[in-house]
Parts: structure tokens; sequence; C-alpha cells
């Protein structure tokens, strides 16, 4: 896989979240990370974000271990700095101080300038209704398609 259509989406997080705000946040990693990012082998699942000490972590990221790597392979879930401006901080930390909201990865990505970045989101949670809905909408849009094919 190219490093240039790199995307590995969460699908997961736009059934489960109404996405409000999206920002786009460097990763600090280490060199095995970045490693096993190019060659796709990261989940973002199970990943969320979260404030610790004033800088904001993505936790439960999964990124294998790199497959050339010797004892220097790096932890597969360990938490990771997300890097963001002082201002965007601030205001996502006040946002996730009120009820009902979060901080949730919606995509990784390789930047032009051969960074890993990380797509994350200001979420709301859905309820089970709002859910059916999504499903019902995405089901219709699948038969237009097939009908227009005909």
């Amino acid at each position: 896989m190219s490093q240039d259509n790199l995307y590995i989406k969460n699908k997961k997080a736009y059934f489960e979240f109404t996405i409000l705000d999206k920002y786009e946040a460097g990763i600090k990693l280490l060199g095995t990370e970045i490693k096993s990012i190019r060659d796709a082998k990261a989940n973002l699942t199970d990943a969320f974000c979260t404030f610790i000490d004033n800088q904001l972590y993505v936790r439960n990221l999964h990124i294998a271990e790199y497959s050339h790597g010797s004892f220097y392979n790096h932890e597969q879930k360990r938490d990771r700095v997300l890097l963001l401006h002082k201002k965007e901080l601030k205001k996502l930390k006040t946002r996730t101080e009120e009820k009902g909201f979060t901080i949730v990865p919606l995509a990784l990505f390789i930047s032009e300038r051969g960074f890993a970045k990380l797509e994350i989101g200001l979420a709301q949670g859905k309820k089970t209704f709002d859910k059916r809905e999504t499903l019902k909408e995405r089901d219709s849009k699948i038969e237009m398609d097939r009908a227009l094919k005909r």
C-alpha cells in the first residue's frame, strides 16, 4: 500500500456518535510505530481520547508490532500523546467537561510531509433510535443505487 492513499477509518465512530467538530492532530510516535502505520497495520476501533495532566492522549490505539523490529519494538496498545495547538486543547477540554461530549479518533493517515496524523472529532453519543435511523438511511441509499444501476 503506498503512502499517498493510506487512510485508516474508524467506521464504528460514525455509527456510535454524532460528530460535531473535527480536528487534525499529530501523534508522538516511536520509529517502529510509524513503520507499522505505513504498512497499514493499525486499528482505531476501540480507541478513545482523554486528557491526562492537560495533555491529550489517545488510548487503545492498536498499532501492530513492526515485522522487522528487534527488541526495540513498541508496545501495541500504549498511550500516545496527541499534538494540538494550545487554543484547540483548551477548547476541547472545556467541551469534554460538559455532560455527554467525548473525543473520538476518526481516521489515521499520513500527511503530505510524511507525518502520521490522527483526525479526531468532538462527538456526542447517539441513542438507539438514532442508530436505527442511520441504518434505515444506509439501506435506502443502497436500494436507490441498485435501482439506478438497472
